[in-house]
């Protein structure tokens, strides 16, 4: 058997490198040259590790070449080199591409080399105008780094080869089946996500760009390298394919294969685009794919003649990338999350889209039908088995409400309700100020209202022992609501039975459906997946996740119970170390006795308790699933927290403007609920984007939303983390939340505006607008730590924008007070525009408004 033909390939294990290994393999002896780092070739080459820029590396290697093959090699083919996108010149193109070809070349004169194929680039000619062609005498002429050191090389070679034959073969932007060109892969992926970048171009729409599939670069390669013998001993060398599709045949042809129309692209200035590409960079700190260099190419045109290819070797290719895209385009639409990692683009991005696609069933054989049926009954009886035992294991919470209804019913006797009190003059004192009917009447109100609901507790705890009237689980839900609010709305002149009522309700509607398995959810949801959303890097619902929100709602009831306990009169006097209010009361009793706490109906105090109560028992309520389990719960709790939680802040925050003093203890439950936002924007997120999922699956939305459900792809199992030191369990609590110092420290201007009236002695108008413009961005900047809030921050370049303006037009202030207001908002503005330091998290689709 005759010895095959020796070929090295350098850069064996990339994407061109290892296509042509898996092409020629059982043809010639393959040898593949490449780092230690790098991943090893395909198995049919033999992986020699080289490092080019050492010459103990580069020595060792070809000592290895020797002893195995021998002196003689047919060719080697030269494709490492250094590459980057940068635009900016780099030490390792000298190092790597130039000196490392040296390194190469040097010892190859010590072995009967054949030929030597150096891969350089189109790019290092001129453009031309569309219509005119390049051929391998055309001008050199290279725009960037790259192309400058594939040039810098050519000569290189052209002077040190020797006595080897050499090639330099200048490709065009190479491309396979599935793409994996960065610019041609970034375009498609513009328009498939419908970017409003993807309608733009700065440049002439009628120019474009040369391409060659893979497979014609490696039957290009085979025949130059049969024909060796035959070739000149210098040989330049183009190839391409002779069509090329200008930009806006690519953009349209897109538009219509992965949307079904047209794509409209428009011409834009450059230099629009190039202070679009500042922003996104330098400015915003993204990593924009665009950079302001390329902005200076988008007219220049590559139209190839192949005269000297099809001569010479005798090739053409049989690819056009006009025939090629519907191909490329089937690959991305049939499996997105593939097609976006294979091209090296972020797979979050899309991990939805698997997800979302509608479910075709497509018409089988009888078996075939008969096992899906077989299937479908076995995981009916796993969901009724399971129903069966979890309804058996948690039997003992309709005991538990049942006794609780029992303890209410008989309450009012033993809290005195339906006997003649004396009351404080607090309480007298609260129903003259309020208007309230008599302390005698409301407590013979509340008294029956817990007679009623004990009643009613005990009658729904014994229907939710039945399965088949688990409604009653919801009924006792709405009994324990109504406790909540019960003492409030009867304005309850007794504390015992305000603190009594609201315990029982807490309790009943945990025990209604916290602790047992909640009614009406989905058989889909409860027995499918996954934990973890398509396209996140975590799970967003876990118990570590909710926990700060737990405990701060925790925090927040129990100074709002300690301030309605001053408003229903059943303390004299509530505790505030610092501020002062009107006549002998502090500021804390000032502001929950003013005109605007008087504004409500019930005490507002009672009204955040209930709130606060409520944001508790959401956020224990639900396993780790539940942000496509229970889609109704994630919304309401998240109303809670972020909609009513900024209003309550924002009424906070008026309370110096509007009434003239503070409240220690209304600010802490302030901190409290504003720490909560970050931390429930996650769910609120993942929950919605089921929603879209589910609905582009074609299920029922209001289905979906009440019951919850499944996803068919996508998404894994969280395996949870280890809580066994302070440190993994911060760690654990903490995914999606990130501090960059730019928000801290716009937190710390915040609050210094706030203090202006003692640093500055600054006056209305001017103080109003310090301390409400200081608390907005505070509120602003904790919000936007959480990742997929971080957009938000751009509120504070508006806010930093009228401190700049008010610091001449709002009288109040000190020139000093006016100039450190100016210097403050183009601080902030400065600080607001950047996204920050970003976590290795991702959230699917999200992840493109994380700017």
């Amino acid at each position: 058997m005759a010895q095959r033909d020796v070929v090295i390939i350098t850069g064996s294990s990339g994407f061109i490198g290892s296509a042509l290994i898996n092409s020629f393999a059982g043809q010639f002896s393959l040898v593949g040259f490449d780092r230690m780092a790098s991943h090893a070739p395909p198995p049919a080459a033999e992986c020699v590790c080289i490092d080019l820029t050492s010459e103990p590396g580069a020595k060792g290697a070809f000592e290895r070449i020797r002893i195995a093959y021998g002196n003689r090699i047919a060719s080697v083919i030269h494709l490492a080199a250094y590459y980057d996108l940068s635009g900016e010149p780099s030490p390792l193109y000298e190092q790597i591409t130039v000196r490392g070809t040296e390194r190469l070349l040097q010892h190859l004169q010590e072995f009967q080399v054949e030929q030597f194929i150096f891969t350089s680039t189109m790019l290092v000619h001129a453009p031309v105008e569309p219509g005119q062609r390049i051929n391998e005498d055309s001008p050199i002429d290279p725009k960037w780094p790259y192309p400058l050191s594939k040039v810098e090389t050519e000569s290189l070679i052209r002077k040190q080869h020797g006595e080897i034959p050499i090639v330099l073969l200048r490709l065009a932007g190479v491309y396979d089946d599935r793409c994996r060109n960065a610019f041609l892969s970034q375009q498609i992926a513009r328009i498939y996500e419908r970017q409003i970048l993807s309608h733009l171009y700065p440049g002439d729409l009628k120019r474009g760009q040369a391409f060659v599939h893979l497979d014609d670069v490696g039957e290009a390669l085979f025949r130059i390298i049969e024909k060796r013998n035959e070739l000149p001993p210098e040989l330049s060398l183009l190839v391409g394919e002779p069509e090329t599709l200008s930009y806006d045949e690519v953009q349209r042809t897109s538009g219509r294969l992965l949307h079904g129309e047209e794509w409209e692209t428009h011409e834009i200035p450059k230099a629009a685009a190039k202070t679009g590409a500042w922003i996104q960079g330098d400015l915003l700190q993204e990593e924009p794919f665009i950079k302001p260099w390329m902005v200076d190419f988008a007219d220049d045109h590559y139209e190839l003649d192949l005269t000297r290819a099809r001569t010479l070797v005798g090739w053409e290719p049989k690819h056009l990338l006009r025939a090629t895209l519907p191909v490329i385009i089937g690959a991305l639409k049939s499996d997105p999350v593939a097609w976006y990692r294979d091209n090296k683009l972020n797979p979050a991005l899309v991990a939805g889209e698997a997800a979302s696609a509608p479910e075709h069933k497509q018409a089988g054989d009888s078996r075939q039908r008969t096992e899906e049926m077989l299937a479908e009954k076995r995981m009916l009886r796993g969901h009724d088995e399971l129903m069966l035992a979890e309804h058996r294991q948690t039997a003992w919470t309709h005991f538990a409400n049942i006794a609780l209804g029992a303890w209410l019913a008989t309450s009012p006797t033993i809290f005195g309700l339906f006997e003649p009190a004396f009351f404080s003059e607090a309480i007298l004192r609260v129903t003259a100020e309020r208007g309230l009917p008599s302390p005698e009447w409301r407590n013979w109100a509340l008294g029956w209202s817990d007679v009623g609901a004990g009643a009613l507790i005990m009658l729904f705890g014994l229907l939710s022992l039945s399965r088949r009237t688990s409604w009653a689980q919801w009924a006792n839900t709405f009994v324990g609501l109504w406790l909540l609010f019960a003492p409030l709305l009867f304005w309850a002149p007794s504390a015992a039975s305000y603190a009594n009522d609201t315990l029982v309700g807490a309790l009943v509607i945990t025990f209604a459906v916290l602790v047992p398995m909640m009614p009406g959810m989905s058989m889909e949801g409860m027995m499918g997946g996954p934990d973890i959303p398509p396209g996140w890097t975590y799970c967003p619902s876990t118990w570590a996740q909710r926990l700060p929100i737990i405990v701060m709602g925790a925090v927040g009831f129990l100074i709002a119970r300690y301030l309605a306990a001053y408003q229903m009169g059943h303390v004299d006097s509530v505790w505030d170390p610092f501020f002062g209010g009107t006549g002998d009361r502090n500021g804390t009793e000032t502001i929950i006795t003013s005109d605007v706490s008087k504004a409500w109906p019930i005490p507002d105090g009672g009204l955040g308790a209930v709130a606060y109560m409520l944001e508790i028992l959401m956020g224990a309520m639900g396993d780790k699933r539940r942000w496509r389990t229970m889609p109704w719960m994630v919304t309401f709790f998240g109303i809670l927290v972020v909609p009513l939680g900024v209003v309550s802040i924002y009424f906070i925050i008026i309370q110096p403007i509007a009434i003239g003093t503070w409240c220690t203890l209304c600010l802490l439950a302030a901190l409290a609920m504003l720490i909560m936002i970050p931390f429930a924007l996650d769910e609120l997120v993942a929950m919605g984007q089921f929603l879209v999922w589910s609905r582009r699956a074609g299920k029922s939305l209001l289905r979906m939303f009440f019951m919850g459900g499944a996803l068919v792809e996508g998404g894994k199992e969280d395996k949870g983390v280890e809580m066994d030191s302070f440190r993994s369990a911060l760690t654990a609590m903490l995914p999606g939340v990130t501090l960059p110092w730019t928000l801290v420290v716009s937190v710390v201007l915040g609050i210094w505006l706030m203090f202006t009236r003692l640093t500055f002695g600054t006056i209305p108008p001017m103080a109003d607008s310090d301390h409400l413009v200081g608390a907005l961005i505070v509120t602003t900047a904790v919000i936007a730590m959480a990742e997929v809030g971080r957009p938000l921050r751009f509120v504070n370049v508006l806010f930093g924008a009228w401190l700049v303006l008010a610091a001449w037009f709002l009288d109040g202030a000190s020139p000093t007070a006016r100039w450190s207001d100016a210097a403050i908002g183009i601080v902030l503005i400065g600080l607001s525009l950047p996204r920050g330091t970003r976590s290795r998290d991702h959230y699917a689709g999200w992840d493109r408004f994380v700017v």
